[in-house]
């Protein structure tokens, strides 16, 4: 099954992860505490100018506020790269997310197929069975011909049961214990409200998504299935509000 052996191998990526974390949180604590440095330098050389800044000479004005603006300047640029540091870091763990829900679509829909594969196949060895009975019985009973439609409606409801009961059973017997989810069930589960959500549906990421081309779209992100997609398009593509407005123009 090349899902599953796909799905293997990306987690085993995934223990790289931690680490990768580990890292953007220690730069992030320095770039935090050299920004907080810089903001108490400015404090005191703030506090020393007021006191002062009546027997400066207007050079001595000008080369102190020149001074501290530069310290200002430093300790934006502090905050600037821990404020990208941290983008990186909620993208980093948001593309493991989007990337193991598509991969385990894909593998669920493989695990679907060849349960069903299987029921089939043991649907057809049934009815050869039945074929070869029927063909033997067929000379010592007659088949009553006055069967009401009640009888007839029960029977083809217990097949249809039965049947079903089929499907579930292979596709135990194929992965024990798995609970395959309809792709409508991960909207059903509790997520985390601080999480950011996506698309049409303001539902958070999951499964495949493709991202608007408008650099000023409100959205950005959009579930295949919200619109209509089954496979990434090639060259641009842009959102059902954006094409609307792109057409105006």
């Amino acid at each position: 099954m090349a899902t599953g052996l796909h799905l293997e191998q990306y987690l085993e990526s995934l223990e790289n992860l931690p680490t990768e974390l580990q890292r953007n949180f220690h730069l992030m604590r320095e770039l935090d505490k050299r920004s907080q440095e810089v903001m108490c330098n400015i404090d005191q050389i703030s506090d020393e100018y007021l006191n002062t800044v009546k027997s400066l000479s207007p050079e001595k004005r000008s080369e102190q506020m020149s001074k501290i603006q530069k310290m200002f300047n430093r300790a934006k640029e502090f905050s600037d790269d821990k404020v990208q540091l941290a983008i990186q870091t909620y993208e980093l763990v948001d593309k493991h997310i989007r990337r193991l829900d598509s991969d385990l679509a894909k593998f669920e829909a493989e695990i679907k197929e060849k349960a069903l594969n299987n029921n089939k196949k043991e649907e057809e060895t049934n009815n050869k069975k039945k074929g070869r009975k029927k063909k033997e019985e067929k000379g010592k009973h007659k088949r009553k011909g006055n069967q009401s439609d009640e009888e007839e409606t029960t029977q083809k409801a217990g097949r249809k049961k039965q049947k079903k009961k089929d499907t579930d059973s292979a596709i135990a017997s194929v992965l024990p214990g798995l609970s395959i989810a309809h792709p409508s069930d991960v909207l059903d589960m509790p997520v985390d409200p601080n999480e950011p959500t996506y698309c049409l549906c303001h539902q958070v990421s999951y499964g495949e998504m493709i991202a608007c081309d408008k650099m000023d779209c409100p959205i950005e992100w959009f579930h295949f299935a919200c619109v209509g997609l089954t496979t990434k398009p090639k060259g641009k593509w842009y959102c059902p509000k954006c094409s609307t407005e792109r057409k105006k123009k």
